[in-house]
C-alpha cells in the first residue's frame, strides 16, 4: 500500500520498514520489493550489493521476478561479481515461470550472440513466449525475424500483424520498421501514405531516423498525399491516446 500509494499517501520509508519485518520471515514477495527498493534506492540508500542479496533470497524460493533482476545483475556485474553462467541460470527460471522480460532478454542474447550462442530459432522461441504476453520489445524483435526470414519462415503478413501491435503500445522501433513494411510493399500493397503516417508519429515521439525518412518521402508524394498522411497520424495518435488514457487513467 505504502509503495504504491494505494489508500494511503505513497511512502518508500514506511513501506521499505514494513517489508523488511515480512522479509526477515521468509516472505519471497517481500524480500523482492527490498531488493528493488535498494536497487533504486527508493526509502532506503541505494545499494546494489545489498539488493542483490535480497534477490538471491527471494530468487532461491522461485520468486520469478526476483530471479529476473538478478539474472540481469549476474550478466552485467551489478552488485555481484559477473558471472555469465549464473546470470542465464537465472534468467531461464525466470523465463519457464513465464516472466516475459526475462524471455524477451533471453531472446535479445541469442541474437547477440555474445553470452548465448547465435541461434534465431531460439531467439523466437523465447521471443514468442514473451509478445505472446503483449510485451511490445518482443513483438517488434518477432516481427523482424519473420520479416527477415531468421528462425522462423518468412512471413511478411505476420511481421506487419506483429509489428502492428507493437506500434499500439508505443514502441517506436515498430512505427519505423512498419513504416518501412509499407514503403517496400512488402506483406501489404505499397502504400506511402501509411508509410509517412507511421514515420511521421514516430518522428513526433523523437525517433530522428524516423523524421529523415519521412522528409525524403516527402519528395515522392503529392501535397494531397502528404495532408492525408498527416491526417490520419493526427487521428491514430488521438485514438490511442484515448485507448491508453481509459486502461492507465492518464
Amino acid at each position: 500500500m505504502y509503495m504504491n500509494g494505494t489508500g494511503v499517501s505513497q511512502d518508500y520509508k514506511i513501506a521499505a520498514k514494513w517489508f523488511a519485518l515480512a522479509a526477515e520471515q521468509g516472505d519471497h514477495n517481500a524480500q523482492n520489493n527490498m531488493g528493488c527498493l535498494y536497487k533504486s534506492g527508493e526509502g532506503v540508500h541505494l545499494d546494489v550489493v545489498i539488493a542483490a542479496t535480497w534477490f538471491t533470497r527471494a530468487a532461491e524460493q522461485g520468486n520469478p521476478y526476483s530471479q529476473a533482476a538478478l539474472g540481469q545483475m549476474y550478466c552485467n556485474g551489478e552488485g555481484v561479481s559477473r558471472d555469465c553462467d549464473a546470470g542465464i541460470k537465472w534468467l531461464t527460471l525466470a523465463a519457464e515461470q513465464g516472466h516475459a522480460l526475462a524471455q524477451f532478454n533471453l531472446g535479445a542474447m541469442y541474437v547477440e550472440g555474445e553470452v548465448l550462442p547465435l541461434d534465431h530459432r531460439a531467439a523466437a522461441k523465447w521471443y514468442r513466449l514473451s509478445a505472446d504476453q503483449g510485451f511490445a520489445s518482443a513483438q517488434n524483435n518477432l516481427a523482424i525475424l519473420y520479416r527477415d526470414g531468421e528462425g522462423v519462415a518468412q512471413d511478411f503478413e505476420m511481421a506487419i500483424g506483429l509489428f502492428t501491435l507493437a506500434t499500439e503500445q508505443g514502441c517506436l522501433e515498430a512505427m519505423y520498421d512498419l513504416a518501412e513494411m509499407y514503403e517496400r510493399g512488402l506483406g501489404v500493397q505499397r502504400d506511402l501514405i501509411s508509410a509517412h503516417k507511421w514515420f511521421n508519429i514516430a518522428a513526433t515521439q523523437g525517433q530522428e531516423d524516423a523524421l529523415v525518412e519521412q522528409v525524403r518521402l516527402e519528395t515522392e508524394m503529392t501535397f494531397e498525399e502528404c495532408a492525408k498522411a498527416s491526417e490520419t497520424a493526427i487521428e491514430w495518435v488521438r485514438k490511442i491516446n484515448g485507448r491508453w488514457k481509459s486502461v492507465y487513467g492518464r
